[in-house]
């Protein structure tokens, strides 16, 4: 392959058919699945509309499961054999995402109406918990690709311990909702488990799959995390700075008082400005822009992104894997902490 684009150009199709297969074939205990939970699971996921007719929605950029095929490619393995746990990490994810909408009271994802707004709230924990089940019914998948069950069970451990890490950050982020003295400290700690979990399992299990050795797996999964944190603090810049007409996010950030790095370090410098961030007045929204850039949160978040990123990236050279591979990891690193959107 030789280009990212066209990895991504061959192998998005090839995840989402085996997503959709699980979701929409999967025979458990119980038999097929009712018609109708199919047609919520498949419409969170962008794969159809309410009323269960086909459709293709955008549903994110589904760098997760590139991340396990490139680095399964990358430790010795093949992109069509660790196509079971892409599919798996993927769900996992939007498992999460679906639980999030609810705990947030959130009414949009990606221009339409969230799964829980559509079917209601109980149908929507349930649907969420049945992704979850499915997540780990396709990484079980992997057997059927030949994966000795050895690889398979430790790549399961690894799958459970990111499934408990998502959950300790999302129980943080939650808890830190009610509070005014959050840390920049805690915040980081937060992410280590909501957005680097999943991105350092991803890296892990790619590895694990095509037998790579312990050591590698560590770097992969320490590659992994500092993506997973560069990725968050780089959102976090956009989330206040970026562009409302390319992020689509307008001043959502600080419309909605939400407590980021950059704020955080602001807050921490000057804390005259807790008052009115955590105010009941309304938010100058440019006059915060300027006091956080002023104060250095822009500047901090970003230095520690570029080090996290750069601390990545010796870990994957460290690893001492097949060039082309890392190559296209290195790539879509650069990519992500160097986006607009």
């Amino acid at each position: 392959m030789n280009t990212l684009a066209q990895f991504f150009e061959t192998y998005l199709p090839q995840i989402e058919a085996e997503m959709l297969n699980v979701v929409s074939t999967n025979e458990s205990m119980l038999g097929e699945q009712p018609h109708t939970l199919v047609t919520m699971s498949r419409y969170h996921l962008g794969f159809a509309n309410a009323d269960g007719t086909s459709a293709r929605i955008a549903s994110g950029k589904r760098i997760r499961p590139i991340l396990v095929l490139l680095t399964c490619l990358a430790s010795g393995g093949s992109a069509e054999t660790a196509m079971p746990a892409a599919a798996a990490v993927e769900l996992l994810h939007n498992f999460s995402l679906i639980h999030d909408d609810i705990e947030d009271g959130d009414d949009l994802r990606r221009g339409r109406l969230t799964l829980w707004r559509v079917w209601g709230l109980a149908q929507g924990v349930n649907t969420g918990d049945v992704m979850f089940s499915l997540a780990h019914l396709a990484l079980e998948r992997l057997i059927d690709r030949g994966v000795a069950a050895e690889r398979v069970i430790q790549a399961l451990r690894v799958f459970d311990q990111m499934c408990l890490g998502l959950t300790i950050g999302q129980h943080l982020d939650i808890g830190f909702e009610q509070r005014t003295d959050v840390t920049a400290a805690e915040y980081m700690h937060m992410i280590e488990g909501k957005t680097a979990a999943l991105t350092r399992a991803c890296c892990e299990i790619g590895g694990i799959v095509a037998g790579a050795n312990a050591d590698q797996v560590a770097q992969l999964g320490a590659f992994g995390r500092g993506l997973g944190i560069a990725f968050q603090l780089q959102d976090d810049i956009l989330g206040i700075f970026g562009d409302s007409s390319v992020t689509g996010k307008g001043n959502g950030d600080l419309a909605r008082r939400k407590k980021t790095l950059p704020v955080l370090r602001a807050l921490e410098r000057d804390q005259s400005l807790r008052p009115i961030y955590y105010g009941n007045a309304p938010l100058n929204i440019y006059d915060m822009k300027e006091r956080i850039e002023g104060l250095g949160g822009r500047a901090y978040t970003a230095s520690l992104a570029e080090q996290t990123y750069a601390d990545a990236i010796r870990a994957l050279d460290r690893a001492n894997l097949s060039p082309d591979a890392v190559n296209l990891l290195k790539t879509l690193a650069q990519s992500l902490l160097g986006r607009t959107s």
